[in-house]
């Protein structure tokens, strides 16, 4: 039996491919808004934009890239075999930056009052990674 295995019968975790480029390049210090601009697929540029930009006061411009990080994370979990619900586990790492910015997207909305967007995407992470709902806070 895998570890992984469900055993109610729901759909197996996804697991998005590793895209190395992205995470280096932050890692190393680069700039986010460099790091978009040269991968613009990147859910996890899209996730530290949102995070730097909260934290400065400017939570319509978090809400923004946000909204793109968690755009891009869906388009690629529907690439690779996502059918709209099912676990995202936080434990594989490729998958923290569409989760970092459904984190981002429903505290930026929080922020600004637009509750069921808050609600929905609070609900949306937990279902998909209650560890990612946990660290993320």
């Amino acid at each position: 039996m895998s570890i992984h295995e469900n055993l109610l019968g729901g759909p197996p975790p996804t697991h998005l491919p590793d895209d190395p480029g992205p995470r280096e390049l932050l890692a190393s210090g680069a700039s986010p808004v460099e790091v978009a601009a040269a991968h613009p697929t990147s859910s996890l540029a899209w996730a530290q934009l949102a995070d730097e930009a909260y934290e400065r006061g400017a939570t319509v411009e978090s809400y923004a890239y946000a909204r793109t990080g968690y755009h891009r994370g869906l388009d690629a979990l529907r690439r690779n075999g996502w059918k709209g619900h099912g676990p995202v586990p936080w434990e594989h790492e490729p998958n923290r930056g569409f989760l970092r910015a459904l984190h981002a997207l429903a505290r930026a909305a929080q922020t600004i009052g637009e509750q069921e967007e808050y609600e929905r995407c609070s609900q949306f992470l937990k279902d998909s990674s209650p560890t990612a709902a946990q660290v993320l806070g």
